[in-house]
């Protein structure tokens, strides 16, 4: 079909109903405003949600679409968020935790699902990530063979289901596990005896995450395959919004921008990493926009009656990446330009080493010991403790991520390249992917980041020349204290311990061994 005949994207989304899972977390938010604002005709938005002790699903939705992201549609068009229908429900639990009325209406309503729900925890119970991850995956596909007139399926999955190869290619690779097996156990045991099988279970996966969603693609492969119109997207590293609906928008502290935080806190100074492996990072404005154009893609298709399962590796490695080390020196810069409020100690930038031992010592040094002072000081002051806490939560993270931190993959993501050649151009502004340029000027993007984290994950309001300010006490302080620090070490090495002396006394011996030669 000629670009100039294609069916734009927002016609194609006109009159449409949508049913999303995981409309409450980070993607999904910023699917939701998208979809909004940028397809402001389709019909109806079901978005499945728990509820939550105290609060009715209204108000939840409520509390959502009361976030910075829905500023343009509050200001613009207010009246979008009356499509946004809650749908109490489940994707832990059998069909979907569904009544039988809401279910029945999902299946008359609905033309296109987005299963964006996961527990993107690497350290999650093998049982929860397998009721999640794969079980949920699977009853997300029950109720789209349910549905009278499905478009599109688009399911939420992750470059990294396939690490133990290092390259990935836009297609189903063999499974690590057989996923209906898995499901049975997870129903049938404990979370005790699963954990205690975890690793030889996981085979060459390294956590339960990626295992749990890479035999979600083999559901997804199995049970849609000459079926249903379905579509794998995998997306890299998701950080935060290049330019949509807000630059820098994030709402957890997962990835770079999290670790930044941490150092620019002064509480991480230490972290277990190779600074020559690159890192693959997109923006979740540009996912968000990858997942719309799948969808449109496949719906367009409908007619063909094209039942192969399409996938699409929605990553930046073979176009633009960015080294560990460059990022940690980046890093140092931005926070001496962006510094942040109430730092306990100054980012010097030196915080990264590939050596294990050293690693360790410098988490007690600079972690641990620094923590336990902190939280002495808060018990003291009648305050709860809270810094021995994060540091312990930091060190389990670093250890998680270790295996991702010292090793590298390569993605093939033509399938994501052809789509946006596919786009019309009265839909480029809208839904092009600038060329997949965020990290063609890294500095720039993770600037915003930086801001952006500021702004709405940490709630900072301080002015920038005030915190520029304070970050030059805290330099200053920092220098002191390593001078007085060396100076101290020197004169107890040489006054108590006659350091000097016994070196001369060593180098005396190495000089008369050779002379005796």
């Amino acid at each position: 079909m000629a670009l100039e005949e294609k069916m734009g994207v927002p016609e194609f989304y006109k009159g449409k109903t949508i049913f999303i899972t995981g409309g409450t977390g980070f993607m999904g938010k910023v699917l939701l405003e998208k979809l909004l604002r940028s397809c402001p005709e389709l019909e109806k938005i079901y978005v499945l949600m728990r509820p939550k002790k105290g609060k009715h699903l209204q108000e939840r939705v409520e509390q959502i679409i009361s976030i910075p992201i829905f500023d343009l549609i509050r200001e613009s068009n207010p009246s979008q968020f009356k499509k946004l229908i809650p749908i109490d429900g489940d994707v832990t639990k059998l069909n979907l935790g569904l009544s039988k009325e809401d279910r029945q209406l999902l299946v008359n309503d609905v033309n296109i699902i987005f299963h964006a729900a996961a527990s993107v925890r690497f350290d999650e119970p093998i049982k929860d990530a397998i009721l999640l991850n794969t079980r949920g995956t699977r009853e997300v596909v029950y109720l789209a063979k349910e549905i009278k007139n499905l478009y599109a399926l688009v399911h939420t999955s992750t470059t990294y289901c396939n690490t133990d190869r290092k390259y990935i290619d836009e297609i189903i690779y063999p499974e690590h596990g057989n996923w209906k097996d898995s499901i049975e156990l997870a129903e049938k045991y404990d979370s005790h005896i699963l954990d205690v099988l975890t690793a030889k279970y996981m085979n060459k996966l390294p956590n339960t995450y990626t295992f749990s969603k890479s035999m979600a693609e083999h559901v997804i492969n199995d049970l849609c395959k000459d079926q249903i119109p379905a579509i794998i997207i995998r997306p890299s590293i998701v950080i935060s919004s290049m330019k949509e609906p807000v630059k820098g928008w994030i709402d957890n502290f997962n990835g770079p921008v999290g670790l930044l935080m941490g150092a620019g806190k002064g509480i991480m100074r230490s972290m277990y990493v190779n600074p020559d492996v690159r890192a693959d990072y997109m923006p979740v404005d540009l996912v968000i926009k990858a997942m719309i154009l799948v969808a449109w893609d496949k719906g367009l298709k409908k007619e063909e009656n094209n039942l192969d399962i399409e996938i699409y590796n929605c990553s930046n490695n073979m176009n633009q990446t960015i080294y560990s080390g460059e990022m940690v020196y980046m890093g140092r810069d931005l926070l001496w330009d962006q510094p942040l409020e109430n730092m306990l100690w100054y980012p010097h930038g030196s915080w990264i080493t590939t050596n294990f031992c050293l690693h360790y010592i410098k988490i007690i040094l600079y972690h641990l010991i620094p923590a336990l002072f902190v939280d002495s000081l808060l018990r003291l002051t009648n305050h709860k403790p809270l810094l021995f806490k994060i540091q312990r939560k930091i060190y389990i993270a670093n250890m998680a991520l270790a295996y991702f931190l010292f090793q590298e993959w390569t993605f093939n993501n033509t399938n994501i390249l052809k789509l946006e050649e596919q786009i019309p151009e009265k839909d480029k502004e809208n839904f092009g992917y600038d060329k997949y340029s965020p990290l063609a000027i890294p500095y720039a993007f993770f600037k915003n980041a930086v801001i952006g984290a500021q702004k709405y994950l940490l709630k900072e309001k301080t002015p920038l020349e005030v915190k520029r300010k304070n970050a030059t006490r805290m330099w200053i302080l920092s220098v002191v204290f390593n001078v007085c620090w060396y100076i101290g070490l020197a004169y107890i090495l040489y006054y108590k311990f006659d350091i000097v002396g016994v070196l001369l006394n060593i180098l005396y011996k190495i000089q008369t061994y050779f002379v005796n030669l």
